[in-house]
């Protein structure tokens, strides 16, 4: 079940999840708890079961109604057993986005996308020299709706 972390950016357990998904340098972990804390177009949700917060993903929501994920992690000894996936399809569900959008430069993390449905772009190598893609899910409108 995905629950709101949007006030609880400065737990312990809100950080260690965060610090998953940051990107390595001084500093990154306190910015990004800061900025979902604190802009009100980020969304920080995560995943918990029996009380305890599994995987979070943040997000941002653009003004053409996709919405743009900026961070996603699961604990460690949870990863493998579809938390990720869930809390993909979970937030799908309940923002029912135009696109969910993704970079990353990450080859496993393109395939995890790309086995969820999304088409996944290479955007060409970074100045450190490594490979960048953009992932794309287009959700379908409802066919019955006029």
């Amino acid at each position: 079940m995905l629950v709101d972390l949007k006030q609880r950016t400065d737990t312990d357990e809100v950080k260690e999840l965060l610090a998953y998904a940051v990107i390595d340098e001084p500093d990154a972990l306190w910015r990004t708890s800061v900025e979902y804390g604190s802009k009100a177009a980020l969304q920080l949700f995560g995943w918990e079961e029996e009380g305890l917060l599994i995987g979070l993903v943040g997000f941002e929501e653009t003004e053409d109604g996709s919405l743009e994920i900026r961070h996603i992690a699961v604990l460690p000894e949870n990863r493998g057993k579809g938390y990720a996936r869930g809390i993909i399809l979970e937030l799908l569900a309940a923002r029912n986005p135009r696109y969910l959008l993704a970079e990353t430069e990450d080859e496993v993390a393109a395939d995890f996308y790309r086995n969820l449905g999304f088409m996944v772009y290479s955007l060409g190598e970074s100045p450190a020299g490594i490979e960048m893609f953009r992932c794309v899910y287009e959700v379908e409108e409802d066919e019955d709706e006029d």
